[in-house]
């Protein structure tokens, strides 16, 4: 029988004492211009990164936004691939969920990758043939990284408690398998903290720590249960030599690197 995504994920950290995810944010707009004419771009792009960074990387998280295309759901194949040869873990982040039939498809992404995150506010139902793949993570969508998060996830219930703090608990009710993770952004800090105290035992995927500026001591902090967790960085590390042509994988490898150093020493202070 196939480890559970956190027990390997685990592994992994330990391994290469690491809590980094890698976003594979390939937007054709910014890949430099020397593999522009590739045939697949993007996985040309991704090839080099991984090779670059997989040694800092416990997991890669790419987006599927920027690859729903025929090109481009090829060079996500390719990319999987790649990163399965290199023993890392790839997080799709797809945000899907859906009613009947149509989030039972969705849910067969994960037969290609190891754990994908998921929008609750559809309910329980919508995100069942997702929580029932005992082997694969499943990062609930909880309080998001960006401004307008706050619009719909910091509404007060009549309970009194904000919605972000409802899908937590409700996450928690929904973890049988133990394979059910949060979305928390470092740029709610104090969220963070809140929420760590509600769901002690739920790893956080912490995204926000890299161009959007978010707190990496407490995304360390709080971010992770037992010593497992994700602190993702994107653009942050990808694009770190988009100026710098050829040399930007070396860009993007110095990057994680630099962010690994900076996260283990909240990591060695736990």
């Amino acid at each position: 029988m196939t480890a559970a995504f956190f027990e390997r994920l685990g592994e992994r950290i330990e391994r290469i004492d690491s809590v980094v995810s890698v976003g594979l944010d390939a937007d054709p707009d910014r890949i430099p211009e020397h593999l522009r004419e590739r045939d697949l771009p993007q996985w040309a792009f991704n090839r080099r990164i991984i090779d670059a960074t997989h040694e800092y990387a416990a997991c890669y998280k790419p987006n599927a936004a920027f690859y729903e295309s025929s090109e481009g759901w090829r060079s996500l194949r390719e990319t999987v691939a790649y990163a399965h040869g290199k023993d890392v873990p790839v997080l799709l982040d797809a945000k899907r969920a859906d009613i009947g039939n149509t989030t039972r498809q969705y849910a067969n992404l994960l037969d290609e990758v190891d754990a994908i995150t998921v929008n609750p506010y559809l309910g329980r139902d919508s995100l069942q043939p997702f929580l029932t793949r005992a082997d694969k993570g499943v990062f609930v969508l909880c309080r998001t990284s960006n401004p307008g998060g706050a619009d719909l996830q910091d509404l007060e219930l009549a309970s009194g408690e904000p919605v972000y703090e409802r899908v937590a608990a409700l996450a928690d009710l929904w973890n049988e398998h133990g394979n059910v993770g949060l979305v928390v952004g470092a740029t709610a800090p104090e969220e963070l903290a809140d929420l760590r105290k509600q769901v002690p035992d739920i790893p956080f995927l912490v995204p926000g720590v890299g161009a959007q500026g978010g707190d990496a001591e407490a995304a360390v902090e709080h971010g992770l249960a037992d010593g497992v967790g994700l602190v993702n960085s994107s653009r942050g590390i990808i694009f770190a030599g988009e100026d710098r042509g050829e040399s930007f994988a070396g860009a993007a490898g110095a990057a994680a690197k630099r962010l690994r150093t900076r996260l283990n020493q909240y990591r060695s202070d736990g």
